[in-house]
């Protein structure tokens, strides 16, 4: 295991190509993977060519490309070289990146050719197709050769700025996070007390490299340990997932709750309901555990068959969900973090999880819960330690908002800490809803029993005028499914059978929640709710 005398990005990049040159590092899936020694030279190769362009030290660099491996060479040079990153969310809309590229004052942008139409020429000096490092636009067509650099000595400290993350997040207006090269290097490296990784690893990434999340577990993490990471060149739909995982038999996987969920709603939970046999055995305890171990076999299958860990971060995972995965023997971990703690700040193996818990903190951080309340032990999550961040970009008073003086962060998250140190997350502070008497009711508990009603999709609960309501979206194909054969006997049917839903669906809530978190109404959502990256609904839409 290294152990480094510095945490900078270059410092355990260098590491890893000295201890895994010749081992796969980086591939698309189906294609012949990079080795660590491979990347250094295309490092090298793109560090000279920024310095030929005069970037240097200090100067931010955008990256706005979906997964491919050269999205990890140019976060190295550009980290290597001492200027500082920028990642940009592909989903971030047009005007959304044009704000981050004027607030970062981007010197240069890698970019995807999927993605150039997002941006105007005149948005950054110099413009590179990340796909093959060819200039779309520069100053200066240079030619350039790595060997220039044996002259140049980047000094890079653990201190200095690595990364400006603008996270979309789930209140409006983007903020640019600022991690240092510790934050990062720290985080990943004490990511490794919690699950053992090997060289001969492999990770199927789905999410977006752009994402802290992603980024320092899904990326970093690998590469410190001698492990291959795969891409995939599709949004991860089914049919483009299952061939993945076939193909790569990941043994380490980073996912957000929405995948397994509707792994779950879409796959494991239809078998059980087609008859009425396996419906009444579900009911009963005993067997259900054992329907449900026999469902975790073929889930595994499903997946590649090698899976060791599944990790699940980015929101709360579904209480049922949780309860068959564990039932079901899947090798399923979660953790807790923000962009702004470079992720992570607890999480647990497989194995050694809690039911809606989200573990004990990670090693080398703090977590206090800042003035509990005396019955329930509930209050702000609080952290402190080498990943938290330098502050936000150009924001000051934000900063101070969230940074107390003696270097705690105030996570905006209310939870708890039980007896054995493990993090059980209640809700974002600022979702609370204040009942009539003064009661904290928090939205996400309503919403995963919402979340569990049949033909359901999603769900927001919100407070209109003083009164709950839920906002749901159904699954209208799952529906028109379900009730083929009846559908042409009557011709507005899916209208129809949503009237019937939307009262089952409050009778059912109403049953299950104490008397001030019941539901006035359930009003029908069409589309989608608009999400972020880690497929959290953007709440401040829709208060």
């Amino acid at each position: 295991m290294h152990n480094f005398s510095k945490l900078t990005l270059p410092g355990i990049f260098n590491e890893s190509v000295r201890m895994y040159g010749d081992r796969p590092v980086l591939s698309f899936v189906g294609e012949e993977p990079l080795t660590y020694s491979e990347m250094s030279q295309r490092v090298k190769s793109v560090m000279a060519f920024l310095k030929k362009h005069s970037v240097g030290k200090g100067d931010r660099v955008a990256i706005l490309s979906s997964n491919m491996p050269n999205w990890g060479v140019a976060f190295f040079a550009i980290a290597s070289i001492g200027a500082v990153i920028v990642p940009i969310l592909p989903d971030f809309s047009n005007e959304e990146v044009k704000n981050v590229l004027r607030h970062s004052e981007a010197k240069a942008i890698f970019i995807s050719q999927s993605l150039v139409k997002k941006i105007s020429l005149d948005d950054s000096g110099l413009i590179i197709k990340i796909d093959d490092f060819s200039i779309i636009k520069s100053d200066a067509d240079l030619l350039y050769n790595e060997n220039e650099l044996e002259n140049s000595d980047f000094q890079v400290e653990e201190d200095d700025l690595a990364s400006i993350i603008y996270t979309s997040g789930t209140t409006g207006k983007s903020k640019g996070v600022m991690l240092s090269h510790k934050n990062i290097s720290f985080t990943a490296s004490s990511s490794r007390h919690i699950q053992e990784i090997v060289p001969g690893d492999r990770f199927l990434s789905v999410l977006p490299l752009s994402h802290t999340y992603e980024n320092t577990i899904g990326f970093v993490l690998p590469i410190i340990c001698g492990a291959c990471v795969y891409y995939i060149t599709k949004p991860p739909t089914p049919a483009v997932l299952l061939p993945a995982l076939a193909e790569v038999r990941p043994t380490l996987m980073l996912t957000v709750p929405l995948i397994i969920e509707k792994i779950y709603r879409g796959k494991v939970m239809p078998v059980f309901e087609k008859k009425w046999i396996t419906r009444a055995l579900y009911k009963i305890p005993v067997t259900r555990k054992r329907l449900n171990a026999i469902a975790g076999k073929k889930l595994m299958k499903t997946f590649g068959g090698e899976l060791k860990f599944f990790g699940i971060g980015g929101a709360k995972l579904n209480k049922a969900v949780e309860k068959f995965l564990i039932e079901a023997k899947f090798p399923y971990a979660v953790g807790y973090g923000l962009t702004e703690t470079a992720p992570l700040l607890a999480g647990m193996a497989p194995f050694k999880t809690k039911l809606q818990s989200t573990g004990p903190s990670l090693q080398g951080v703090t977590l206090k819960i800042h003035k509990p309340k005396k019955f329930t032990g509930e209050g702000e999550i609080w952290a402190k330690g080498p990943n938290v961040m330098k502050g936000y970009y150009k924001e000051p008073g934000l900063t101070k908002e969230v940074l107390t003086e003696d270097g705690w962060f105030k996570t905006g998250d209310l939870g708890i800490i039980d007896e054995d140190n493990y993090l059980f997350i209640r809700g974002r502070s600022k979702n609370v809803i204040v009942g009539p008497s003064g009661e904290n009711i928090f939205p996400e508990d309503i919403e995963s029993i919402i979340n569990n009603f049949k033909h359901v999709a999603e769900s927001l609960v919100i407070s209109q005028k003083g009164k709950l309501v839920a906002l749901v979206h159904f699954n209208k194909e799952e529906i028109e499914q379900h009730y083929q054969q009846m559908k042409s006997e009557v011709s507005n049917f899916v209208e129809h059978k949503y009237d019937e839903l939307q009262k089952e669906l409050k009778t059912f809530v109403n049953s299950k929640v104490n008397r001030f978190s019941k539901i006035q109404a359930v009003i029908i959502q069409k589309e989608e709710f608009i999400k972020t990256a880690t497929k959290k609904i953007k709440r401040f839409l829709y208060d």
